[in-house]
């Protein structure tokens, strides 16, 4: 399945994928497709990967059998709660602004909280995925240190069930004063009718995919806020692939490469940004916050269980954002530190954390990656928690000396106040919205990989490993003629040129994303 690509790096080198039409290393089916089976080539996989400096690099072609019944493009978005991604804008405080983007980082990957720890497809090159969501947008209380009301999907009864809904209830949606009609009803967001706001949902699907839905839901509310999604696969060997995400009417776009490491350590599968991953970049284009631009890093994660068959996922080091091109006159950035776990004993999936000032002329806070290594002084807002269930913050002593936006009228919690910044446990994933079938290109993930996810879903596994076996020649073949040739691939929805980790995206990828914008509800 490896091809050969071409992809400026930053020392202006080209990287190609010379080997690209040999055969990969191959894991044979065991032909037991039960738990002992599994775990039998699992058992076998970690041995061929022991040594291996970077397992996400090797061709390896795994039996259909260990895959789940979805493609890796899809898998892989950032944008879980996308009504989360969307309300980042809506304050016209940039302390809350920032409070907003840490909210989102921790909901960003929900589906590690309430799905399984599963493989998808590898991507093929020039694979592409490209999705919306619309969602009712959030809503909030009279006190803004509290967080926003959220509408869909979550285990919290919708705004009318609430004790003195009525008076706590904000009739504006956002911050910064425009209004919206509020929506309190469940949102269907798949084929098979209407999901109700307290209703997790119940499938792998986009808390994990099993239950693949193929087309869009009918009577989406009016005042829904649309998101929409677009990515490709724009090399193969190493795997990597660029991604774009707006949501215009909110003035907020997303943009990154997804690119992973990974090698055995010890019993648990360590995994970290590749080279060209540089973290998640997302700007605000319009409305209160114009002209900021949010950097949010990648920590490192850890599959654990992989001897046992039962995987679970802890991380670890920390995830920094960093707000820059502020107009308030004070620049934010936050460090998120996920606390090391015990070698015995229950994982905890502690976190902590400081939003701080600093100057974005300097480059002394670069240093600054643990709580303890940011100076008391510069610390407004502390927080806390298990980033699988609740986290809380506070503002500090350094807060109140920190100026506001002059409209500002926020009320501050004291030093010793905690107020809930997120808590993980009531939410689940917002179920994405594709086109059917019918209307994809041959080279759109589901379309691509249909024949191997319905032998998957009926559970002919033996099928859907030839089905597979056959995408990945085809691909071979056509790198293969490439090299013949001479010629080098080139993708379609963003430019070659990745080397600083922000994509751009071509006129066919604009051209994508205002389809997608025009889709149906």
């Amino acid at each position: 399945m490896a091809d050969e690509t071409l992809i400026k790096i930053p020392s202006g080198e080209v990287l190609e994928d010379d080997d690209a039409s040999g055969p990969p290393i191959s894991l044979p089916d065991s032909g037991d497709t039960g738990e002992g089976g599994k775990l039998s080539m699992i058992v076998q996989l970690v041995k061929k990967c022991l040594g291996v400096k970077d397992i996400a690099a090797m061709r390896l072609s795994l039996p259909a059998s260990l895959l789940e019944p979805l493609p890796n493009l899809e898998y892989w978005h950032y944008l879980d709660r996308p009504d989360l991604f969307a309300a980042i804008n809506d304050s016209n405080d940039p302390f809350e602004r920032m409070l907003a983007v840490v909210r989102f980082t921790f909901t960003k990957d929900l589906k590690f909280v309430h799905g399984k720890v599963c493989k998808p497809y590898n991507s093929v090159l020039g694979e592409h995925f490209r999705t919306h969501w619309d969602v009712p947008p959030v809503s909030y209380t009279s006190d803004p240190t509290q967080p926003p009301i959220l509408r869909v999907h979550t285990a919290v009864p919708p705004p009318t069930q609430l004790p003195n809904a009525s008076e706590t209830l904000s009739v504006k949606s956002n911050r910064s004063g425009k209004s919206y009609k509020s929506t309190r009803s469940g949102l269907s967001m798949t084929s098979k009718g209407k999901v109700s706001p307290s209703t997790p949902p119940t499938s792998l699907g986009d808390a994990g995919l099993s239950n693949l839905s193929l087309s869009v839901p009918n009577g989406a509310n009016e005042d829904n806020i649309r998101i929409v999604y677009v990515t490709e696969q724009v090399s193969h060997h190493p795997p990597v692939s660029a991604y774009y995400a707006s949501c215009p009417s909110r003035g907020t776009e997303m943009v990154g490469i997804d690119q992973i490491s990974a090698k055995v350590s010890g019993t648990a599968l360590r995994v970290a940004p590749g080279s060209f991953n540089k973290g998640i970049y997302i700007n605000l284009t319009s409305g209160p916050g114009q002209g900021e631009k949010y950097h949010i890093s990648h920590p490192v994660a850890n599959v654990n269980g992989i001897l046992r068959g039962s995987f679970y996922i802890t991380v670890g080091d920390s995830t920094i954002v960093t707000c820059s091109g502020s107009k308030g006159g004070v620049s934010y950035r936050a460090v998120i530190e996920y606390k090391e776990e015990s070698w015995l004993g229950r994982a905890h999936f502690l976190v902590e954390g400081v939003i701080h000032t600093y100057d974005e002329e300097s480059t002394e806070h670069e240093e600054w990656t643990k709580v303890k290594h940011v100076p008391a002084a510069r610390v407004v807002a502390v927080f806390d928690g298990c980033w699988r269930n609740h986290i809380r913050w506070r503002r500090t002593a350094a807060s109140s000396s920190t100026p506001s936006p002059p409209s500002s009228a926020t009320p501050s919690l004291s030093e010793t106040e905690y107020a809930t910044l997120v808590d993980l446990s009531t939410l689940f994933v917002v179920p994405k919205q594709v086109r059917p079938l019918e209307r994809q290109l041959p080279n759109e993930s589901r379309k691509l990989w249909d024949a191997v996810t319905t032998r998957l879903v009926t559970k002919e596994f033996g099928e859907a490993t030839k089905a597979k076996l056959a995408i990945e020649q085809k691909q071979r073949d056509e790198a293969g003629e490439r090299k013949r040739k001479g010629i080098h691939f080139i993708p379609q929805y963003f430019e070659q040129d990745i080397s600083s980790g922000i994509p751009v995206l071509t006129a066919a990828g604009r051209k994508a994303v205002a389809e997608e914008l025009r889709e149906s509800s």
